[in-house]
């Protein structure tokens, strides 16, 4: 991926990724300094009223669990086995991790800085930027594409440490290709006076990307002028809700990922955009939907794949540009689900690109009735239901029927 980077000054694509045509085109993503909109709701009494309430649900829920294991078993019945089973192996986990950090960290940065030293005084460019490319691609391939398959694999991890092994590689993956991709371009462009030396991110801004939550690479990025101050009162609520169980698969991942972890990354780097999602619960349509539930995702699908793909077609193909992003995004997500489960199930591909491409294309954004809100999350229930329902049939069907014959399914 990254060959196409570093050869596009002698094409098309050259104009594109480091000289845009036009304005709009050249505007990227612009961060400020916002809450979330969680943060904003919570400050209103009403929805405050909901939260304090999830909170007792919670309380109730540990004293009757406390008053059945008193009463069934005469003590505190705490079983923790399915934790430590689905989070087994975790010094392979780590050490794995640490590898593809490390690389994530120094060699992109150290490719770039080599390229970048050498491009404005060689007088083979293409050759340069090619073998630069070629040698990146494979090295990114084997690090970053094989080696978490095999670790993976090789060492049989149960279901959570396979999910950190690989959503931590598609992470490095998005973050290293965003760095390049934002950097190069500023290189070229930026001609160094004689006797200069050319300018290169600092290695600790690109250390501060890799854990700041965004997939957008910048210099800099606004920050809060102070921290917040600590308060047991957040710390134990925020604890209560990133355990609090429930049927809404959907809304505890939103919850504790895109709000609490990404906010917590935010807090600890001090990151002010946090405008992590939007009011996706207000959709009247998938298309609003699929902008709005993930902006961290959106962004890096939308300025690297949709933008790009309109610019190679010469802006003609706007259904196929979203067809492919929607394509690619199916495909990473089952991925993720078969590296993390073990097999391959592509129940969630055939919701996404399937069913999601359908409702992406007729409930869009001319539906403003209530209505279609209503059907947006019946919707999302239906197919959560469903992934649910397939795959924990299919995890079960792994363990007690297993193949009597080696295949490829």
């Amino acid at each position: 991926m990254f060959t196409i980077l570093f050869t596009v000054k002698y094409s098309r694509l050259f104009s594109f990724l480091f000289c845009f045509r036009s304005q709009k085109m050249d505007d990227g993503k612009v961060f400020m300094a916002r809450a979330s909109l969680l943060d904003e709701l919570f400050e209103i009494s009403h929805i405050r009223t909901i939260y304090h309430m999830f909170i007792a649900v919670l309380l109730i829920f540990c004293l009757s669990t406390l008053a059945v294991d008193f009463i069934d078993q005469g003590r505190l019945v705490l079983e923790f086995d399915l934790l430590f089973y689905a989070f087994g192996k975790l010094g392979t986990v780590t050490w794995a991790w640490i590898v593809m950090f490390v690389y994530t960290l120094l060699v992109p940065y150290c490719a770039l800085v080599f390229w970048g030293s050498l491009y404005h005084s060689f007088p083979y460019k293409l050759g340069l930027s090619l073998g630069t490319g070629l040698i990146l691609s494979a090295i990114q391939t084997y690090v970053l594409g094989l080696f978490p398959i095999y670790v993976v694999i090789e060492n049989q991890l149960p279901p959570a440490s396979r999910f950190i092994v690989i959503l931590e590689q598609i992470r490095f993956l998005m973050k290293s290709y965003s760095f390049i991709r934002e950097t190069v371009p500023l290189i070229i462009k930026n001609t160094p006076k004689e006797g200069e030396s050319p300018r290169f991110p600092t290695l600790s801004s690109y250390l501060y990307f890799l854990f700041c939550p965004t997939l957008i690479y910048r210099e800099s990025y606004p920050r809060p002028e102070t921290n917040q101050p600590f308060s047991k009162r957040t710390m134990v609520l925020a604890v209560f809700h990133s355990i609090l169980p429930g049927i809404m698969f959907l809304l505890l991942c939103f919850f504790a990922f895109l709000h609490c972890w990404l906010n917590l990354f935010g807090e600890l780097l001090r990151f002010a955009d946090r405008m992590f999602y939007k009011d996706w619960w207000n959709s009247t349509s998938f298309a609003n939907y699929y902008r709005t539930w993930n902006v961290v995702v959106h962004d890096w699908l939308y300025y690297y794949g949709y933008r790009d793909f309109l610019w190679l077609s010469k802006r003609k193909f706007r259904a196929a540009a979203m067809l492919s992003v929607f394509i690619v995004s199916a495909v990473v997500h089952e991925y993720a689900l078969a590296m993390g489960f073990g097999f391959f199930y592509p129940v969630m591909f055939f919701l996404f690109a399937v069913f999601g491409v359908v409702f992406n294309f007729t409930m869009n954004d001319k539906r403003q009735s209530p209505v279609f809100n209503v059907i947006m999350w019946a919707c999302l229930f239906l197919g959560q239901g469903v992934q649910v329902c397939l795959y924990c049939q299919e995890w079960y069907a792994q363990i007690h029927c297993p193949r009597t014959e080696s295949t490829t399914w």
